[in-house]
């Protein structure tokens, strides 16, 4: 199979939804007191495709690669965690920019760990963030 062929079966096709996800979790980003060059960085998405999400045209689509909507489902799913953990909206937001000195942080903001852009250290912080959450899901 040609190159160009297998990258695009690899696009969600579904435009409508991926903005709509798009723009929830850019959101949750922002709640989370992630910079513009972050969200870049933890979505996989360029400058001008985070200005056109934050416009408020309902009729703008956008085709994303699983891989970015891999991302966006670790975003939310970090966020329903994190409900369920903390109930004081200040924990609940801010907890993600705060220095942790937990295993696997070192110090370090999940926030921080999350926006090298590396699906890996995305899917560790997720995974370090259902592990708080115990049995309470």
């Amino acid at each position: 199979m040609p190159l160009t062929q297998a990258l695009q079966q690899d696009v969600v096709s579904d435009r409508a939804k991926c903005a709509t996800g798009l723009r929830a979790v850019i959101k949750i980003l922002g709640q989370w007191d992630a910079t513009g060059e972050q969200i870049q960085n933890i979505l996989r998405i360029s400058p001008s495709t985070l200005a056109r999400a934050k416009r408020a045209d309902r009729e703008w689509t956008i085709a994303l690669d699983r891989d970015q909507v891999t991302r966006m489902s670790l975003v939310l799913n970090m966020h329903a965690a994190l409900r369920t953990v903390f109930e004081n909206p200040d924990n609940l937001y801010g907890f993600m920019k705060m220095a942790n000195h937990n295993e696997g942080f070192s110090g370090d903001s999940p926030l921080n760990r999350m926006a090298s852009g590396d699906i890996l250290a995305l899917m560790s912080v997720a995974s370090r963030i259902d592990a708080m959450r115990g049995a309470q899901w």
